[in-house]
């Protein structure tokens, strides 16, 4: 299974064969178009272009990018993550991300805007700061798993279960085991 980066690109490049042109095209129709927010991009998009939701907003997305300058530095993500009110959540995403990391040589940490994705062949794990209060570590242990543990519940979307982390102290060997498992079921 390829990463996240190369589906998207993948992706991209098959919309761009498709349409006939490149981002810097679209990103200069946009432009004339005088659009500006991302809702309204892909609605253009899918209207003049014919494009399915997903395929439009991803182009939307790249389009965006490129008249922003660019892609947002990862330290600059993360640090946006645990700004502010959320200062105080960085040492338990820093010590998660240890226990991860710890697990072997191929974990590998994909910052996004609003959280963080630990993978090995696929994701094991995602970290994010849904609130000034705790930190969500969402964990892929398998549909029919049951919760480990009364800390953690079943989850929908990308991952199985998830545990909020209210407290450095709950970065914990429980967690680790969690994390463990996780981690094995995606090698």
């Amino acid at each position: 299974m390829s990463d996240p980066a190369t589906q998207a690109a993948t992706q991209l490049a098959n919309i761009l064969a498709a349409t006939g042109g490149t981002v810097e095209q679209h990103a200069q129709e946009v432009r004339d178009a005088g659009l500006e927010k991302h809702r309204a991009i892909l609605n253009h998009f899918k209207a003049t272009l014919g494009l399915t939701y997903g395929n439009a907003n991803r182009l939307a997305h790249e389009v965006r990018t490129l008249l922003a300058g660019g892609p947002a530095d990862e330290t600059d993500l993360l640090a946006a993550q645990y700004a502010k009110g959320k200062a105080a959540l960085r040492p338990i995403y820093d010590a998660v991300l240890a226990q991860a990391q710890a697990l072997g040589d191929d974990v590998t940490v994909v910052v996004q805007k609003t959280a963080v994705s630990l993978r090995r062949s696929k994701q094991f794990a995602v970290v994010r700061a849904p609130s000034s209060k705790r930190v969500e570590v969402g964990l892929n242990l398998g549909r029919d798993t049951p919760p480990p543990h009364d800390r953690v519940v079943a989850a929908k979307g990308m991952c199985t279960h998830k545990t909020n982390v209210l407290a450095l102290d709950q970065v914990d060997s429980a967690l680790a085991s969690w994390l463990r498992a996780a981690y094995d079921r995606a090698g």
